[in-house]
């Protein structure tokens, strides 16, 4: 091997030591999702002005507007609706309930949510949209930089623990990804998802599951801790209730179907025992093949 190319070698392992591991994962997974891929339907830039915006590391100097700078000693990038409109605000939820898993095996269900965020920013920055996370007071951005960003962002889990998102101005017809346990009632989601799509947002719901939660495979004398100070819950023959308690699972995530089919969103489940190119495949097909705002 030559000097130059184990350099670059060397260059190249020392960048990517430097990654998280998760935006490696979610790296790995993108790459095999975007090989089913073909190609997509996007429209052209409209002119229609919609916010002036301080200027940000990585904008373009064209983008800043000389004008409205030169009122103020800040730059100002001036933002199209169009431009907004075609960003994508990703959001999961950090909340306790997703921080478990049932087996030694199985990611828990924050993990996989994170991977499935930063993996779908990933495919969304190669396809030439804009991300952002929901909550974080970011604007959103496009290529490289959005992937870093959306890493560095979901892995500081305190700043964004939640279990459901807040509301904040967006602007119509932009597009949100909301992925999480939603084990929140039902009324509470119903809100939320209302309030986006009343804004003019579309949107699709994630719903992460973990296998045991969706028969609870338990047998005996089992005690249930809380993780959102529920409290504890101790049964003699958990066996007894399964049949009820799968029934009200089924009913609760048919409930948040019919919560997303209302406002003309979608629903997706994902179980953590199965492989997230599925769910990432699906959800950037819908994201990303339209043919208008």
């Amino acid at each position: 091997m030559s000097a130059t190319a184990l350099d670059l070698r060397h260059r190249a392992e020392g960048a990517a030591a430097r990654l998280p591991a998760l935006q490696v994962a979610a790296e790995r997974v993108a790459a095999t999702v975007i090989q089913g891929v073909h190609g997509r339907r996007r429209v052209g830039q409209g002119d229609a002005f919609w916010q002036y915006r301080s200027y940000e590391f990585g904008d373009a100097a064209t983008a800043i507007d000389w004008r409205q700078s030169a009122r103020s000693q800040r730059l100002f990038v001036r933002q199209n609706e169009w431009e907004a409109a075609q960003s994508v605000w990703l959001w999961r939820d950090a909340s306790a309930s997703m921080r478990w898993a049932s087996g030694p095996g199985l990611p828990t269900k924050l993990d996989r949510a994170e991977l499935l965020v930063v993996a779908l920013a990933s495919l969304l920055a190669r396809a030439g949209e804009r991300v952002a996370l929901l909550g974080s007071g970011h604007r959103p951005v496009a290529g490289r930089f959005a992937v870093e960003r959306m890493t560095e962002l979901v892995v500081d889990r305190e700043r964004h623990f939640t279990g459901l998102p807040a509301i904040e101005p967006l602007p119509r017809h932009a597009r949100t990804v909301l992925v999480g346990d939603f084990l929140a009632p039902l009324p509470e989601v119903d809100a939320i998802v209302r309030r986006l799509a009343g804004a003019g947002l579309r949107g699709h719901l994630v719903q992460i599951v973990d296998p045991a939660e969706a028969t609870l495979p338990f047998q005996g004398r089992v005690r249930f801790e809380g993780l959102e100070e529920e409290g504890e819950l101790l049964l003699s023959r958990v066996e007894t209730i399964r049949n009820d308690y799968v029934r009200r699972m089924a009913e609760h995530i048919a409930g948040l179907a019919d919560i997303a089919r209302a406002v003309g969103w979608t629903h997706v489940v994902h179980h953590t025992e199965q492989p997230p190119q599925t769910a990432l495949l699906a959800l950037f097909t819908a994201l990303t093949q339209r043919v208008g705002p």
